[in-house]
């Protein structure tokens, strides 16, 4: 079995100074985040819920950076723990240069290739393969025979659905 990680822009309308999440989602935000804290929790994960839904647009650029240069997933997991367990906001370019660097990857370079627009092609395709896909939340997990799982859900979901085809 294989996986591909592919970074979608959920909410590609999001300014670049992000917006408030209570302002985005409340009433239910407390509820939504503590639903991820369990998650998070069931799997030993630190969570510090964002204040900010980040504009990800170059963090999800950056990805693609990270990609060519053989080192996608250490950034993909730095930039999910910046946002989701230390709450900082992935669409700073000194947060996504940091995190380059703490991966080993050369943090000039990114910055001169996000500044090029390089990767929006790629953003901007991944975008259309979702739309056309029905993606509607992350993450999105695909499995054989059509099945899916989206967002933040308990681990025994998982279980289940990996038991089922074992049968």
């Amino acid at each position: 079995m294989t996986d591909t990680w592919v970074s979608y822009e959920i909410h590609p309308e999001t300014p670049p100074e992000g917006v408030l999440l209570e302002h985005l989602f409340s009433p239910g935000i407390t509820q939504r985040q503590e639903g991820m804290r369990l998650r998070c929790a069931e799997l030993d994960l630190p969570f510090e819920p964002p204040r900010v839904l980040s504009n990800s647009r170059l963090a999800i650029e950056a990805s693609e950076f990270a990609r060519d240069a053989g080192k996608h997933p250490e950034f993909h997991r730095a930039v999910l723990a910046a946002y989701f367990a230390r709450s900082e906001d992935i669409c700073d370019l000194d947060v996504l240069s940091e995190l380059a660097a703490q991966v080993g990857l050369d943090p000039v370079a990114l910055r001169q290739e996000l500044a090029g627009g390089r990767y929006a092609g790629r953003r901007e395709a991944v975008h259309d393969e979702a739309y056309g896909l029905g993606i509607t939340g992350v993450p999105t997990f695909f499995f054989a025979g059509g099945a899916r799982v989206v967002g933040a859900q308990p681990l025994d979901d998982f279980r289940r659905l990996l038991e089922s085809f074992l049968r």
